[in-house]
């Protein structure tokens, strides 16, 4: 069978030792629109941490818990019986909160009812869209390096990806090769603000220029803005909020990463009536409706006083501050960080041939997980020198690995 690999599984019957053991062929099957991908990098590299006793600084996922009045709204939502099916596209005060939120963080006024969807996680956010709204055959334009449910997602959709590809120092967009890549069949551009994974943010000039492109060609935006508030050194601009954008314009976010409760996996997507439409289509038949008990406590999570978000992010800067001083220090190349919980490096000071054999080097004989960058392109070979480090992590547990780097590392 054309594109499938085989295995042997060796099945043993085991009854008063008198039955011999056999071994079936199995073939793994997939379909066709999957073929090319593989286990997802993240859950290599949190295996391989296991399997090595190493620091997992690879995946972005906080090893501490998220505030206990958002896990004590969860307890109570439970015990209130609030069990069963959520409406699909939402607890109706979840979608009331989000929308209140984004009035306050944004400025503009959206209908919770309808232009706010509750997904699962913003993972699901990003399927429904491509899924909900992209046509076979329509050209989406990504920014390289991008994460990585993007090109899967619209591998589903049947979509021509094409990709604009932000470079190091600065990761700035190349506004010529984006006017370049725009089409007749160019259907949406999709943009990551904060950036996952160069902790780049997009300028107000950038956005503006972006979003003169789209109304120029009549181009939707997708816009992931799951960091939204990890924004340290400018502030987040919602690409809807720009004139003119918002009916062109999907926003996507979560829970997860402002809150550290990844495994929640609550999420939304903001559009007008006209788009929302085509994503609450597709949610309908990929999850329907997402954990109900956790949309209450999402909605008192979102409803936080300022503070809490003030805290959240001079925390996360001093947690920054401590791995980029520590990289710094046993020899990287450290790119800037203007957002996430995210640092991009440039690891070719160690002598290693691409970002794989690195990040299996780092792991090994250091003690250290980090996520090879090339996986993020369609061309491995532009991120072949750089690799990714989080600082989702309490703060002994980053004096721990970067004390494990200078001891194995340094000279």
């Amino acid at each position: 069978m054309a594109g499938v690999s085989t295995i042997s599984t060796k099945k043993e019957a085991v009854s008063d030792g008198a039955e011999q053991s056999q071994v079936t062929q199995q073939s793994l099957q997939v379909a066709k629109r999957l073929e090319k991908f593989k286990t997802t990098i993240f859950t290599q590299m949190s295996s391989l941490a296991i399997k090595y006793g190493a620091i997992n600084l690879g995946q972005g996922f906080p090893n501490f818990d998220g505030p206990d009045f958002v896990k004590e709204a969860a307890i109570q939502a439970i015990k209130d019986g609030k069990n069963q099916y959520a409406r699909g596209c939402g607890v109706p005060d979840l979608n009331s909160a989000v929308a209140e939120r984004f009035k306050k963080d944004s400025g503009l006024v959206v209908d919770p009812e309808k232009e706010v969807t509750i997904t699962s996680g913003c993972t699901e956010a990003i399927a429904a869209t491509m899924l909900g709204l992209i046509n076979p055959g329509d050209e989406v334009i990504l920014f390289a390096p991008f994460y990585d449910s993007y090109e899967a997602t619209l591998y589903m959709a049947g979509a021509k990806i094409k990709t604009i590809t932000l470079r190091p120092p600065d990761f700035s967009v190349p506004m010529g090769e984006l006017r370049s890549a725009i089409s007749k069949n160019t259907r949406a551009i999709l943009i990551n603000t904060p950036h996952n994974p160069t902790g780049k943010m997009f300028t107000r000039d950038e956005l503006e220029e972006i979003a003169s492109l789209c109304k120029e060609n009549d181009v939707l935006v997708f816009s992931d803005e799951v960091y939204d508030k990890l924004a340290f050194e400018m502030d987040h601009i919602s690409m809807a909020s720009l004139p003119g954008m918002y009916e062109r314009t999907v926003t996507m976010n979560s829970l997860g990463k402002t809150f550290s409760l990844t495994g929640w996996k609550i999420g939304w997507a903001i559009a007008p009536p006209h788009l929302t439409w085509g994503v609450r289509q597709a949610h309908s038949f990929l999850t329907f409706a997402t954990c109900t008990p956790m949309q209450f406590a999402a909605a008192a999570a979102l409803r936080a006083p300022d503070s809490y978000y003030e805290e959240l992010k001079r925390d996360y800067m001093e947690k920054k501050a401590i791995l980029v001083e520590g990289l710094m220090a046993v020899g990287f190349k450290v790119f800037p960080s203007s957002g996430t919980y995210f640092v991009v490096v440039d690891h070719t000071p160690f002598g290693q041939k691409d970002d794989i054999a690195f990040c299996e080097y780092l792991i090994k004989e250091v003690g250290v997980v980090a996520i090879p960058t090339s996986v993020f392109y369609l061309n491995p070979e532009e991120g072949k020198n750089l690799v990714r480090f989080t600082f989702c992590k309490d703060e002994d547990t980053l004096r721990c690995a970067v004390q494990r780097m200078k001891e194995k590392m340094t000279k």
